[in-house]
C-alpha cells in the first residue's frame, strides 16, 4: 500500500478524471444555451429540444450504477477508458447531426459513456489516493465539478457565439483522447479479486427500474402526473425495484450489496447527492433561462453571470479537499448544504425590474456550499466501503446525483408551470386564450422561448404580453427558489442526522 501511495502516476490518475468528469458534466449544462440555434439548424420542435437534453440525462442515470459494480468485476482502467471511448465517439456524431432525431440519439449514446466514466471516476481516485492525500484529490476533483456545472453556460456561449453549436460537442474530441491516452499509459488498473460472477438479472432489474423512474419524471409534466401512462410507468419501476431487491437479496455477488445502505453514513451521503443536485443544480435551468429570456442577455453574457458562482465554488472545494481530513464529513456537508438554502433564499424576491446583481449575492453563497459538499461528499461516499467495493459506492452516489437532477427539474418543472398557467391565464384574460393557446404559451415560456410567444402577437399588444410573460416567469422562478432553499435545507438536517464519524474510521488509510 505505502509503494502505490507514493507513485507519482496518481497525479495522472487524477488528471483523466477531473478531465472526463469536466467534459461529462459540461454536457449536462452546455447545451441548454446553444437549444436556440439548434432549433433552427435542425428544424426541431420544443419536444425535440427536451430530448436533447433528456436523452443523454435518461441514458447516464440508467447506466452509472450498473457500470460502477462492472467496473469492480472487470477492472476499474478498462472501464473508464470504454467510457471515454463512447462519449468522445458519441460527442462527434452529436456535433456531426444532420436531424433532431440523429442529435438526441447521439446524445443517448454520450449519456452511456458519461455513466460509465462518472461511476469509475471516484473507485480510481480511491485506489491511488490514501489518507490526508485523498482529501485534497477529491478537493481537486469537487472543485472540477462545480467548475463544470456552472461554467457550461459560459463555455456554450463563447463556442455557440463565435464559432458554432456543433462546437459544443466537437471541443469535447481532444480532451477525450488525450484522457485515453493518459489512463493507457499512467493509470493503474484494479478490481474486486472476490468477484467471479456477474449478476446480469440484477443489472437489467435495476436498469429497468432507472429508466422507468427518469423517464416518468422527464415526461410527467408534460402527460400529466396523474395520466395513465406516468402511472403506469412509476409503476413498473417500484415493480421492477422490488423484484430487483428480492433477487439481491439472495444473490452470493449483487450488482447492489444492499448492505451498504444498513451504514448510517453511507445513506446519509446519498441523502447529500439528492439534495445538493435536486436543490442549486436543478434551479442553474431556470436562472440560464431568466438570464436570457427575460433580461435579454446572449448566450455569452449570460456564462459570464455564473462565473462569480463558479470561481468561489473552485476555491472553496480545493481549500475544503485539504480540511476533510480534519473536519467531519458530516460538518462540511451539512454546513455547505445549508449555505445553498441560505443563498437560494437570499436570491428570492426578484421583481421585474431586477437586474442580475439581485442574484448575485445568493449565487455566491450557494457557491460557498456547492465548494464545501462536493470534495466531502465524494469522501464519505467512498470513505465508509471497503475499497474492494469502491466503484459499487461510487455507481450508487453518481446515481442518486443523476435522479436527484432528473427528479429535481421533474418537479420544479411541474411547480413553474402551474405557476405560470395561473399567472397567463389572469395576465391575458382579455385576450380570452383557449385551453390549447393557453396550454401553448405556458410550454413556450417555461422552456425560454417568451419572444416566441411576444412574436405571434399583434404590434399593438406585443409590449403588453412581454410584460405579463416576464412577469409570470419571475413569479415562477421565485416559487422555484424557495423550493430548492427548502430542498437544500432539508438536505442538510438529514446528512448531520445520518452521517457519522465512526463509520469513515472503519476504512480509512
Amino acid at each position: 500500500m505505502a509503494t502505490k501511495k507514493l507513485d507519482p502516476r496518481r497525479w495522472w490518475t487524477l488528471g483523466a478524471v477531473c478531465a472526463a468528469t469536466f467534459m461529462l458534466l459540461l454536457d449536462i449544462t452546455i447545451v441548454n444555451v446553444a437549444l436556440p440555434p439548434i432549433q433552427v439548424a435542425l428544424n426541431a420542435t420544443f419536444s425535440d429540444l427536451q430530448w436533447v437534453v433528456d436523452a443523454y440525462a435518461l441514458a447516464l442515470a440508467t447506466i452509472v450504477l450498473n457500470a460502477g459494480s462492472l467496473a469492480d468485476r472487470y477492472g476499474r482502467k478498462k472501464l473508464f477508458i470504454l467510457g471515454v471511448a463512447i462519449f468522445t465517439l458519441a460527442s462527434a456524431l452529436c456535433g456531426a447531426a444532420m436531424t433532431s432525431s440523429m442529435l438526441i440519439a447521439a446524445r443517448a449514446v454520450q449519456g452511456i459513456g458519461g455513466g460509465i466514466m462518472f461511476a469509475t471516476s471516484l473507485s480510481l481516485l480511491a485506489q491511488d489516493f490514501h489518507g490526508r492525500e485523498r482529501g485534497v484529490a477529491f478537493g481537486i476533483w469537487g472543485a472540477v465539478t462545480g467548475a463544470a456545472v456552472a461554467v457550461g453556460p459560459l463555455i456554450g456561449g463563447l463556442l455557440t457565439s463565435y464559432l458554432d453549436w456543433r462546437w459544443i460537442f466537437y471541443v469535447n474530441l481532444p480532451i477525450g483522447i488525450a484522457t485515453i491516452g493518459i489512463a493507457l499509459w499512467k493509470v493503474s488498473e484494479s478490481r474486486n479479486q472476490d468477484e467471479t460472477k456477474t449478476d446480469w438479472l440484477g443489472a437489467i432489474l435495476l436498469s429497468g427500474a432507472l429508466f422507468t423512474l427518469v423517464y416518468g419524471l422527464i415526461q410527467a409534466n408534460g402527460w400529466g402526473w396523474s395520466s395513465d401512462q406516468i402511472i403506469g410507468l412509476f409503476s413498473a419501476s417500484v415493480i421492477l425495484l422490488i423484484i430487483f431487491l428480492a433477487v439481491e437479496y439472495f444473490r452470493e455477488q449483487p450488482v447492489l450489496q444492499l448492505s451498504l445502505f444498513k451504514l448510517s453514513s453511507f445513506s446519509g451521503a446519498q441523502v447529500a447527492a439528492l439534495g445538493i443536485s435536486a436543490s442549486i443544480f436543478s434551479i442553474f435551468l431556470y436562472m440560464t433561462l431568466y438570464f436570457q429570456d427575460v433580461l435579454g442577455y446572449t448566450p455569452l453574457q449570460a456564462g459570464v453571470r455564473f462565473l462569480p458562482v463558479t470561481l468561489v465554488a473552485f476555491v472553496v472545494a480545493a481549500i475544503a479537499g485539504r480540511l476533510s481530513s480534519r473536519v467531519p464529513g458530516r460538518v462540511m456537508i451539512g454546513i455547505g448544504l445549508l449555505l445553498i438554502s441560505i443563498g437560494l433564499a437570499l436570491a428570492t424576491g426578484v421583481t421585474i425590474t431586477s437586474t442580475w446583481i439581485h442574484v448575485l449575492p445568493g449565487l455566491i453563497v450557494s457557491g460557498f456550499g456547492i465548494g464545501m459538499v462536493n470534495p466531502s461528499l465524494a469522501n464519505v461516499a467512498i470513505g465508509v466501503v471497503p475499497p474492494q467495493e469502491s466503484g459499487m459506492a461510487s455507481g450508487v452516489n453518481s446515481t442518486f446525483r443523476q435522479v436527484g437532477i432528473a427528479s429535481g427539474i421533474a418537479i420544479l418543472g411541474a411547480i413553474f408551470e402551474t405557476s405560470l398557467r395561473h399567472s397567463l391565464s389572469t395576465g391575458l384574460a382579455s385576450a380570452h386564450l383557449t385551453n390549447n393557446q393557453l396550454t401553448a404559451a405556458v410550454s413556450a415560456v417555461s422552456g425560454g422561448q417568451s419572444k416566441a410567444v411576444i412574436a405571434r402577437t399583434p404590434a399593438a399588444y406585443q409590449s403588453t404580453v412581454a410584460s405579463v410573460t416576464h412577469q409570470a416567469f419571475i413569479t415562477g422562478l421565485n416559487e422555484l427558489l424557495v423550493v430548492t432553499s427548502l430542498i437544500a435545507l432539508g438536505g442538510a438536517i438529514l446528512s448531520v442526522i445520518l452521517i457519522r464519524q465512526k463509520d469513515m474510521a472503519v476504512y480509512e488509510h
